[in-house]
């Protein structure tokens, strides 16, 4: 998966950063919050009863931005499939969401921060390295 910002245009929060549509942020900001909500690891039953719930649509409120905000009942369906292909599997893998394959659950980690810190050296290595000839 390949990251991509505008330093000047960043975003409020980190969900718009890594995923490119609003029905993206809005699954991966709702699969965060229900790990939260059980001490930020659920099992792989867990996991597949949230996409089934998604995948058969599930109530969520939205807040409409205007002059007055509104808070807005919407059902909100997402692919099963492509909720473990486009939402799961890249957060496994940039390391937000940790799998462990002896208890079978997942986790939120801390290993992606760890990464963009050291993409960040990598960059700073980059910058001191003489020019090629």
């Amino acid at each position: 998966m390949v990251v991509l910002f505008d330093q000047y245009n960043l975003p409020d929060n980190i969900y718009e950063i890594i995923f490119a549509t609003t029905q993206q942020v809005i699954v991966a900001r709702m699969l965060v919050d229900e790990m939260k909500a059980k001490g930020n690891e659920i099992g792989k039953t867990e996991m597949s009863m949230f996409a089934t719930a998604l995948h058969d649509g599930k109530v969520i409120e939205i807040k409409e931005q205007g002059p007055v905000p509104v808070r807005k009942k919407q059902t909100l369906s997402y692919n099963k499939r492509q909720f473990y292909d486009r939402i799961l599997t890249p957060m496994k893998t940039m390391g937000i969401i940790d799998y462990d394959l002896y208890k079978k659950t997942y986790k939120l980690s801390e290993k992606f921060n760890k990464n963009m810190m050291r993409i960040g050296l990598m960059w700073l290595q980059e910058l001191r390295k003489p020019p090629l000839q």
